[in-house]
């Protein structure tokens, strides 16, 4: 099915509350420099980004700085997880892959923030291996919350090609990404295809990002709202960065959002917030990226930052800034990573999203950290989610060894899930 593309350019939507000065133009600088370029700074991170998969070296080169173009030498046959991107791959024997960054907007005419045929479900890549045969599957990242009305039916993956948009349907549609068997390759990503003038509420996993500006008499915040795009994030750090903006770590909104709904934003300190209002919408990875701002002074109490679905009124996400978060000076080393930890942080994160619940309880049970009985007991509760939770609760009682060997279960299991949550926290 060949479908002819079309070069459009987005429209910018206009700043509420634009301020003058010098303020607006450093904010000014820091939009601009994303429409013009995908990041030149993103060379010094994703050349050395860690992979999941098989033990050894996976060698990645920039090599073309002007179209971010990287190459990635995998040495031997299994599975591997570009976490930086999303992307991952199931390999037959050593290959070598070329991977560019896209954007949806050039190269087909969607209308995101309308109800259209068509929906971007996650980033957009050039893809080439060679030998092309070595790969037996590519997963293409996206974020679609496989709940509700969502038909995994309705998920494509498009090809650009000299012909135009061609359209396959994936192997398989799994949450985080979708799978080709055999897969053919060029510029390529993953596709929602609704029947038009079909109202549907879709569901999609998304990220709160809260950078703080720090200055001795006025603390600046910024507050993204967007999908769960790992390659997204990662665009909007480094941006963030250059004019010395700092992540806080803040959980993602644990239930999904609704595309295309409007969410108020609000604080405890009744700060201005300029815009109050955020629309979840998708952008890819270098284009514009709206987001909310305010200042809070010398920062002398804690902030609690809130996010409200705007028709229902419903609170969504919310977290507590304290002073001691943002105190100047040189940040400590962060400690060595646990998996303990890890379990412990996300606890509501993955009572909500662990998938395969049978493996991880044979895992547990191989492993002496359940009992036959215990296992019984958590496959005897009646919801997946209260599974779950009860899961959690009696490993999280049993301390750190257990919680190690649930999260070493976990990454062989659920590896997106676990890559999804760390991008929270880098």
């Amino acid at each position: 099915m060949g479908i002819p593309t079309s070069s459009v350019s987005e429209q910018q939507e206009s700043s509420e509350g634009q301020e003058s000065g010098d303020i607006c133009s450093e904010e000014n600088q820091i939009v601009s420099s994303y429409a013009a370029k995908l990041g030149s700074e993103v060379e010094q991170d994703y050349t050395n980004h860690q992979f999941l998969g098989p033990e050894g070296n996976v060698d990645v080169e920039l090599i073309d700085k002007s179209t971010n173009t990287y190459s990635l030498r995998f040495p031997t046959a299994g599975w591997y997880l570009w976490s930086a991107t999303g992307l991952g791959f199931v390999v037959r024997d050593a290959v070598t892959v070329t991977i560019a960054f896209g954007s949806w907007s050039q190269h087909l005419a969607l209308d995101l923030q309308h109800h259209e045929q068509w929906l971007a479900a996650g980033p957009l890549f050039a893809v080439t291996a060679e030998p092309e045969e070595a790969v037996a599957e590519i997963h293409l990242p996206h974020f679609i919350s496989l709940q509700g009305e969502v038909d995994v039916s309705w998920f494509l993956v498009a090809h650009f090609k000299d012909e135009g948009m061609v359209l396959e349907q994936p192997s398989r549609v799994e949450p985080f990404y979708a799978v080709l068997d055999n897969p053919s390759f060029s510029l390529m990503g993953i596709l929602l295809r609704i029947a038009r003038g079909t109202r549907l509420s879709i569901p999609i996993t998304s990220n709160t990002l809260l950078y703080f500006h720090p200055h001795p008499e006025d603390i600046k915040f910024h507050l993204y709202l967007v999908p769960s795009d790992a390659l997204l994030t990662k665009m909007i750090d480094d941006e963030e960065e250059r004019f010395c903006g700092v992540r806080l770590q803040t959980s993602p909104p644990v239930e999904p959002l609704t595309f295309g709904a409007h969410y108020i934003v609000s604080n405890s300190a009744h700060l201005e917030i300029i815009p109050t209002e955020l629309k979840l919408s998708y952008r890819s990875p270098g284009e514009i990226q709206p987001f909310s701002k305010f200042y809070a002074g010398q920062m002398k109490e804690p902030i609690q930052l809130e996010i409200t679905e705007k028709r229902h009124e419903i609170l969504v996400w919310k977290t507590v800034v304290k002073p001691v978060d943002i105190q100047l000076g040189a940040a400590p080393s962060p400690p060595a990573f646990s998996g303990a930890a890890f379990v412990r942080e996300n606890h509501r994160q993955l009572q909500a999203r662990i998938g395969d619940l049978k493996g991880v309880l044979d895992d547990l049970q191989d492993n002496e950290v359940l009992s036959e009985n215990e296992k019984e007991l958590v496959e005897q509760a009646k919801t997946r989610q209260s599974k779950t939770d009860a899961l959690l609760s009696m490993v999280e009682k049993k301390g750190d060894r257990a919680l190690e060997l649930l999260f070493r279960s976990l990454s062989e299991r659920d590896p997106y899930l676990v890559s999804y949550l760390r991008q929270q926290s880098l």
